[in-house]
């Protein structure tokens, strides 16, 4: 074990055996559950080829990895491989995380089931109260389930990248200073916001990029009638459509989602009479309301948890 590590984390794991566990999931199950304090493992650089899930029972859990790029989580299943039918996607995640309190950085998460396999889910989050900085989310379509009725997540400098509505779900969730990045002319977000939440995913500061031959990038589109999503302050390069939104076909739900932008720039970035209709432009004190605090605290019975508090902050 390294020099200073075993006073600075809980559990090491090293996939070369010179650890206390060889593998990200042995280390969870050995940790306490439902712990006082904050339980912290730390991932040494290397490949670990394994299905990881943080259990409910499993809360205030730090994954801390050795480096983003070097530190690497990988699975490969996806919708046809598990073959559990209509429900198959919610099965293929390489991580899922339910216990609260989540914390990782310094990270890669991967579905490494290739662009023709369909959903393939790197990242499944249903935590309350997670963040993950610093940390890469890889794979192809439906990257990342972001979930959760009432759950909060916070994404800080992360790096996302995918083909068809490779960031989906119903959590309320923040992207801060991520790059977003489209492998396919698609779709980015599929919001399944429940119609009770006054916010869903806000994009703040992120970078929207596209590899070389992508072109035709939507911003997102409905899973659910009340999808909300918003793109504040964020660069956007020319593959994202004109449009902006897509309706998936379903001229209804024009009339109950919230797709919202606020000073964006960058060659995708449009004027709102250039943008479908039904999506907003917002004012700067409209704007105001999808401030960090707000969309992760304001109103919230639980915000005098100060280290959620201090995570966002």
């Amino acid at each position: 074990m390294g020099s200073g590590e075993s006073d600075r984390y809980d559990y090491v794991v090293d996939p070369a055996g010179d650890g206390d566990y060889e593998s990200v999931q042995a280390a969870i199950d050995g940790a306490k559950s439902f712990p006082s304090d904050r339980i912290t493992i730390f991932l040494r650089d290397g490949v670990y080829t394994e299905k990881v899930t943080v259990h409910s029972w499993n809360p205030k859990i730090d994954l801390v990895g050795e480096s983003e790029d070097g530190t690497i989580v990988t699975h490969d299943d996806h919708f046809e491989k598990i073959g559990r039918g209509r429900n198959s996607t919610f099965f293929t995640y390489t991580l899922k995380v339910c216990g609260n309190d989540f914390r990782a950085r310094n990270l890669t998460v991967r579905n490494s089931a290739g662009p023709d396999k369909g959903q393939a889910v790197a990242l499944h989050v249903e935590s309350d109260q997670a963040v993950f900085e610093n940390c890469r989310f890889v794979g192809n379509q439906d990257t990342v389930y972001a979930a959760g009725d009432g759950c909060r997540q916070y994404f800080d400098g992360c790096h996302i990248e995918g083909t068809t509505d490779f960031v989906f779900g119903g959590s309320t969730a923040v992207f801060e200073r991520c790059d977003i990045h489209s492998k396919a002319d698609s779709y980015i977000t599929a919001a399944s916001t429940p119609q009770s939440e006054p916010f869903g995913y806000v994009f703040r500061d992120c970078t929207l990029t596209a590899d070389p031959a992508v072109s035709e990038v939507y911003l997102g589109r409905p899973w659910r009638d009340h999808a909300h999503v918003a793109f504040i302050e964020s660069r956007m390069d020319p593959h994202i459509h004109l449009a902006g939104w897509h309706n998936w076909s379903r001229p209804d739900a024009e009339d109950t989602v919230t797709y919202a932008e606020y000073d964006n720039h960058g060659p995708g970035a449009k004027p709102a009479d250039e943008r479908v209709s039904w999506s907003e432009k917002l004012t700067p004190a409209e704007a105001d309301a999808y401030a960090i605090e707000n969309v992760l605290l304001g109103g919230d019975t639980r915000q005098s948890d100060q280290h959620w508090q201090q995570a966002i902050e």
